[in-house]
């Protein structure tokens, strides 16, 4: 039954988003794993690939290697709010259009990776920009 497999996919999709982020004490690799979670959201449902196609890879490759040399560090905002914008023209526009899919569709996806990832951009904008 198709709504059985629905349910199926939407429990797995949850118990991979509190095993992949709960855990994580480091920013970067929080940062990263968002950043995976999204490409590999965005190449399987909007390109319709069952595996990480070579440009996705490449994208991805690319996003975590900026992450790992990011000068603030562990105390770093989330890349769109960041001052510094440290990606080639070329891979920032693949990103956006990666973001721009995935980002709503991560509450569906990834609900408590995508909230938790929501309260620490709010909790940085709140901390960081009062008067």
């Amino acid at each position: 039954d198709l709504h059985t497999a629905y349910r199926r996919q939407r429990q797995m999709c949850i118990r991979d988003s509190l095993n992949y982020m709960t855990h994580i004490k480091s920013r970067i690799t929080r940062e990263k794993k968002i950043v995976e979670l999204m490409i590999r959201l965005y190449c399987k449902r909007k390109e319709r690939n069952r595996e990480l196609c070579p440009a996705c890879q490449d994208l991805l490759k690319y996003a975590h290697a900026r992450l790992e040399h990011c000068p603030f560090g562990e105390k770093k905002s989330t890349c769109r709010l960041c001052t510094v914008h440290c990606y080639k023209p070329e891979m920032r526009q693949r990103m956006q259009s990666v973001m721009r899919y995935a980002g709503p569709r991560m509450l569906l996806y990834h609900p408590i990776a995508a909230i938790r990832h929501l309260m620490e951009e709010t909790g940085h904008l709140f901390f960081t920009h009062t008067n």
